[in-house]
């Protein structure tokens, strides 16, 4: 009878930790090592934000990969980083007379027209820009974790009700991805407040080091206060982790983007929850070895 009490209590206690939003983030604080999220993709090894960058981030056997989100002129939810085509596409080349080639002056079927692989490397030639929806599909094939920024949300008012609408569409707003798979970040404070004023149960993080003095107002809405790692201090991080979030758990923070093993294992000596790279391989690598 004693042993199974045991094992009854010990499945509560494991359920209650499953049922918490982003359990393994929000517990990080406990684990030796901070969990490491590919930046868009793997981006050193396949150019950033594409399908192929997820495979490659998969392929090296990361669970988490972050993204950038913003509205083609159509109203279509595009993966690209920069507000203009110009530096990841070969979009002067296609449309040499639309200059400054801004996201938001083209349609996604124009967009979709683009080569978003061969400026990084001959082998990715004719690799496209995908639309949030095949993101998000390519991602939960391959099993992985997405950490998602809202890019330059001013630019496309209504947009965090959008990117929600589609993620409850494809089935990223049920309980195992609120719990698990999902975290919604971006540099505007507004944009995450938005999110989180929205849909509560999303795991939310914002882009940035707030004041001290301000970080109680910040976790009315973040979950997450996720800063450069040129900007980072142990005595920081110890700030943050001692303050509450909107869903009663202390914050965490996640800092970008770290590539090189001496960075990696000072940043993980300060206490961070997670490290963000373009080079997720050398960070493991670093933080494994003894």
């Amino acid at each position: 009878m004693h042993a199974r009490a045991v094992a009854a209590a010990t499945t509560v206690l494991l359920g209650a930790m499953v049922s918490s939003p982003t359990a393994e983030v929000l517990a990080a604080g406990g684990h030796e090592r901070p969990l490491i999220v590919g930046h868009r993709g793997a981006a050193a090894y396949a150019p950033e934000n594409t399908l192929a960058s997820v495979d490659k981030a998969a392929a090296l056997g990361f669970r988490w990969v972050e993204n950038d989100v913003q509205r083609a002129r159509d109203g279509e939810l595009v993966v690209l980083h920069d507000d203009s085509l110009r530096r990841t596409t070969n979009v002067e080349q296609v449309f040499p007379g639309r200059a400054p080639w801004k996201v938001k002056d083209f349609t996604a079927a124009e967009i979709s027209r683009l080569d978003a692989g061969s400026w990084f490397s001959p082998a990715y030639a004719g690799t496209r820009v995908p639309t949030l929806k095949q993101y998000l599909r390519r991602v939960e094939q391959r099993h992985e974790k997405l950490l998602l920024e809202v890019k330059n949300p001013e630019l496309y008012p209504g947009v965090e009700r959008q990117i929600l609408k589609l993620l409850g569409n494809e089935g990223w707003l049920d309980r195992r991805h609120l719990t698990d798979r999902l975290i919604v970040q971006s540099f505007s404070a507004d944009s995450v407040r938005t999110v989180h004023q929205l849909d509560p149960a999303v795991t939310t993080a914002f882009l940035g080091r707030p004041a001290t003095a301000d970080l109680r107002r910040f976790a009315g809405f973040a979950d997450l206060i996720n800063p450069s790692w040129t900007t980072l201090t142990p005595e920081y991080v110890s700030r943050v982790h001692a303050v509450p979030g909107p869903h009663g758990r202390p914050l965490r923070v996640f800092t970008w983007t770290v590539d090189d093993a001496p960075r990696a294992r000072t940043v993980s000596g300060y206490g961070v929850d997670g490290i963000i790279s373009d080079k997720p391989d050398v960070v493991r690598a670093s933080l494994d070895a003894p």
